[in-house]
């Protein structure tokens, strides 16, 4: 298509052609279709970005850099993220269809990590490690790792990278990064501040196009020094083993099919509103999504009533639109393999309650070939694949319980292990389940709470790692001991210290 805007390849702080002359389109999944072109990469724009990375590593301004300098860097790239907010997100939206008001505020927020990890980075100290030895002094030091890849999903494209970028960059690293094929103008726009920010050029790159061309030629490159990647659980396997390869470290934050737990004692309008919240908000397309609702049966009947009667309010549309509160699913392989599992779960004998199906050509929905129905089942079992497997889009399950043993068995009773919720108001069962569940986060009533604050990741097949916080730095850092002997003879060489 004629006369749509190009995205380039970032190398060395710079605009870059691929080397194959090649672009592919990026489809805006509300008019479903082509909005722009980005930039086919290959192996070769892959090498050529890890030796920019590698070499601002190594030499020029980069390493010479205090971490408090590189921390002043970052705090600028924070003002500037808040000044260009509101155009981020309007490319976000254009790439993956989810709502101006979500990635709004996301974009909006996502400067807060630069501040936060910004002040962290001159924070990581090393210790005097006490000697058994009267000759020697003993110090560790943190020191980055060199070159990171980071691989982002197309959900949440800038949030995500961030969760990766601050911290590694205020540790000390370089970055190369490959984001989704299908949602990389964001990313492109993005990394253009960095220079405006004055960092030096190769700190920050970026890689476009497909996994098979670009993505595994970052990470079996071997000058790159560890893999941050954000996806599904296969996908994330085949990284970890690629990388597992070159013995690179990995932080992976991988699929999701988390519990939102609610029992009787619960505040019911807050819990629908979480259930809600926890489901279709972002169409369900994110990893921490409340995509099986557990529902104790003393109020099974009151609870999915209320539920599904509010969720049929639900307003699709315009994701421009700041009223619009379900958009269109992003990519077309997701929209079929979503309506595949809503047939999966039909067929295993679930209990259709709402929606079902696809909501194309209804006049709010535009000329999007996307749009879902926010879709419930009741009457799920734990062991139907509708309560097993990752459908990443607007379904939701539910599952009756009788007891809060049974809860947590049917809970923890699940390869993913990511979030988890709990509707009470007993501060004892919200502590004592919050405990017993196999997940890297609990929320209390509430649900999709997140800060850069607050480590994030998970358990069992949802990753590897942990993000945000300040253990995320040191993940993106590497001890070294340092012994320096204070001895005035030298001792025996044949023998050890």
């Amino acid at each position: 298509m004629a006369n749509l805007p190009r995205f380039n390849a970032y190398i060395n702080g710079a605009s870059v052609e691929p080397s194959s002359k090649e672009y592919f389109e990026t489809v805006n999944p509300y008019t479903s279709k082509p909005w722009a072109e980005v930039a086919r990469c290959n192996a070769v724009d892959a090498n050529a970005a890890v030796e920019a990375a590698y070499t601002a590593f190594t030499s020029g301004e980069w390493p010479k850099m205090t971490a408090t300098q590189r921390g002043a860097l970052l705090h600028r790239f924070g003002d500037l993220l808040a000044k260009h907010a509101d155009e981020l997100a309007e490319y976000e939206v254009r790439d993956n269809g989810k709502l101006i008001s979500e990635m709004g505020l996301q974009c909006h927020y996502i400067p807060q990590w630069y501040y936060y990890f910004g002040g962290l980075a001159d924070k990581i100290e090393g210790t005097v490690v006490p000697s058994d030895k009267p000759d020697i002094f003993n110090y560790t030091r943190n020191e980055a790792l060199g070159v990171v890849v980071a691989i982002t999903p197309w959900n949440s494209p800038l949030l995500l990278l961030t969760f990766k970028l601050a911290a590694a960059l205020a540790a000390g690293n370089t970055m190369v990064i490959k984001p989704s094929e299908f949602t990389s103008t964001s990313t492109l726009r993005f990394v253009e501040l960095f220079a405006e920010a004055g960092f030096p050029p190769g700190v920050v790159n970026v890689v476009t196009g497909f996994g098979a061309e670009v993505g595994a030629a970052l990470v079996e490159h071997p000058k790159v020094a560890k893999i941050a990647f954000t996806g599904g659980s296969g996908s994330g396997a085949k990284v970890y083993q690629a990388a597992a390869a070159g013995l690179k470290p990995c932080t992976l934050e991988l699929g999701g099919k988390s519990p939102n737990i609610v029992f009787d004692d619960a505040n019911l309008d807050d819990a629908v509103k979480g259930a809600i919240s926890g489901i279709f908000a972002a169409t369900g397309q994110t990893c921490i999504a409340g995509s099986r609702l557990l529902v104790q049966n003393a109020i099974y009947e009151e609870f999915v009533k209320k539920l599904v009667d509010f969720a049929a309010t639900a307003k699709m549309g315009d994701p421009m639109h700041k009223d619009t509160q379900v958009g269109p699913v992003t990519t077309p392989p997701q929209f079929a393999k979503v309506l595949e599992y809503i047939q999966v779960a039909k067929d295993d004998g679930a209990k259709l309650l709402l929606g079902g199906g696809p909501a194309t050509g209804r006049p709010e929905c535009g000329s999007s070939e996307y749009f879902i129905e926010p879709t419930i089942f009741g009457d799920v079992t734990n062991d139907m694949r509708i309560a097993q497997e990752e459908v990443f889009g607007p379904v939701l399950s539910i599952i009756r319980f009788d007891t809060e043993e049974q809860a947590i068995a049917i809970a923890n009773d699940i390869a993913f292990g990511l979030a988890a919720g709990v509707w009470t108001q007993s501060i004892k069962r919200a502590i004592n389940v919050s405990n017993a569940l196999r997940a890297g986060t609990v929320w209390v009533n509430t649900y999709r709470a997140i800060s850069f604050m607050s480590p994030f990741g998970g358990y069992k097949q949802s990753g590897l790692g942990r993000e945000n916080g300040i253990q995320a730095i040191r993940d993106y850092m590497q001890i070294k001991s340092v012994w320096i002997s204070t001895a005035r003879d030298v001792p025996n060489p044949f023998v050890m210290r």
